[in-house]
C-alpha cells in the first residue's frame, strides 16, 4: 500500500491528505435541511447530512490528492447511523482511487489490539468466512502501550499489504508534557522515532515502509530531527493551515527525492468556504471552494519545495 500512496503522490504532484472531519457548524445549511426533510432531526438525519457533505468535497477534490483522512470520532458521536456514514465514506474514497487512512488512534494490547486491527484493516473470521469490517488502507495508532499494542496491527498490515501511521510528536500544544521529556539524554519522541523505525524493517516496499509516523507541522525543528532518525518512514504531518502550519515549515519532514511526507489539511479544506478567502464561492459552492484550497495548498507546498 505505500507503494501505491508514493504512486498518487507522484502522479498528482500533490502531498496532500485531505481530512474528512465533519462537524455540524461546517456543513452548508441546504445540506442539513435536505437531510432533516428525509429523516427529521435524528441520528441518522445527521449522519446523513455528513455523508451528503463529504460526497460533495470527495466529488471535488479526488482528482488532485493522492488520499484522504476520515477522523472516526465525529462519525462515532452519531452512533450506529454515523458509523455507517464513515463506511459509506471509506468505500466510496476507494471507489474514486483514493487511499484511505483511517484516523482511528487505537492503543490496546492483546486481543484488544487484535480486534481494532482486523475490523479496521484486516478480515474477520465469521463461521469460516472472512470479511472485511472497515477496510481502510492505513490507520493511525497510539503507540504509548508499547509493542503489545502495535505488534497486532503490524502482523495485519504484513497479511493485507497495508500500513500504520504511529503517533510520534503529535501538533496539539499540550504534547510536550510528556512527547518532550527528557530519557537518556534525548526526548521522548525521538525514542519512539527509533522504535517505529524499527518497526518499519519488519514491513518495507520499494522505498519507503507501510509503518509510517505521524510528526505535526507545528514542529518543525522536531520534524528536521525525526527526518533523520527515520530516513525510510513515510511523514503524515498535521496542523497545516488551521492549526498554524505553513508550507515553509514542512520542506524538514520531506526526504532529498521530494518524498518522505504527507501533509494533511482538514478544516482550512474542508470548510473553506467559511473563510474570507473563499467566501465568494458561497455554501452552495462550498465544494468548489475546497477544491480552491486543495490548489493553493499545493501551491504553497510546491514553492516551499523548490525554494530549499
Amino acid at each position: 500500500m505505500i507503494n501505491q500512496l508514493v504512486s498518487k503522490i507522484q502522479k498528482t504532484g500533490a502531498p496532500i491528505v485531505v481530512g474528512l472531519d465533519p462537524m455540524m457548524k461546517f456543513v452548508p445549511e441546504h445540506i442539513q435541511q435536505a437531510a432533516q426533510k428525509e429523516f427529521g432531526a435524528t441520528l441518522e438525519g445527521a449522519a446523513e447530512a455528513f455523508w451528503q457533505y463529504n460526497k460533495g468535497i470527495i466529488d471535488a477534490i479526488y482528482d488532485l490528492v493522492p488520499a484522504v483522512k476520515p477522523q472516526v470520532a465525529m462519525y462515532e458521536q452519531l452512533g450506529i447511523p454515523g458509523m455507517i456514514a464513515f463506511k459509506k465514506t471509506v468505500d466510496y474514497c476507494k471507489e474514486k482511487g483514493l487511499v484511505v487512512i483511517g484516523d482511528i488512534k487505537r492503543g490496546d494490547i492483546g486481543s484488544t489490539s487484535e480486534a481494532y486491527a482486523v475490523g479496521h484493516l484486516g478480515k474477520v473470521d465469521v463461521w469460516g468466512k472472512s470479511y472485511y469490517g472497515f477496510d481502510e488502507d492505513f490507520v493511525t495508532v497510539n503507540p504509548y502501550l508499547g509493542s503489545d499494542g502495535v505488534n497486532p496491527f503490524i502482523k495485519v498490515c504484513q497479511e493485507e499489504k497495508k500500513g500504520l501511521f504511529i503517533l510520534v510528536k503529535t501538533s496539539n500544544p499540550s504534547s510536550g508534557e510528556f512527547q518532550d521529556r527528557l530519557i537518556d539524554g534525548k526526548p521522548l519522541y525521538e525514542h519512539v522515532g527509533e522504535q517505529v523505525a524499527k518497526w518499519g524493517e519488519q514491513c518495507m516496499g520499494d522505498n519507503y515502509s507501510y509503518i509510517g509516523a505521524v510528526v505535526g507541522a507545528t514542529y518543525p525543528e522536531q520534524g528536521k530531527i525525526l527526518r533523520k532518525v527515520m530516513p525510510k518512514t513515510f511523514i503524515l504531518v498535521p496542523g497545516y493551515g488551521a492549526q498554524g502550519g505553513k508550507g515553509a515549515d514542512l520542506v524538514h519532514f520531506f526526504n532529498e527525492d521530494g518524498l518522505g511526507a504527507i501533509i494533511n489539511s482538514s478544516r482550512g479544506i474542508i470548510a473553506a468556504y467559511q473563510q474570507e478567502k473563499y467566501a465568494s464561492f458561497g455554501a452552495a459552492n462550498y465544494a468548489d471552494a475546497s477544491r480552491a484550497a486543495v490548489l493553493d495548498m499545493k501551491e504553497d507546498i510546491a514553492q516551499a519545495l523548490a525554494s530549499r
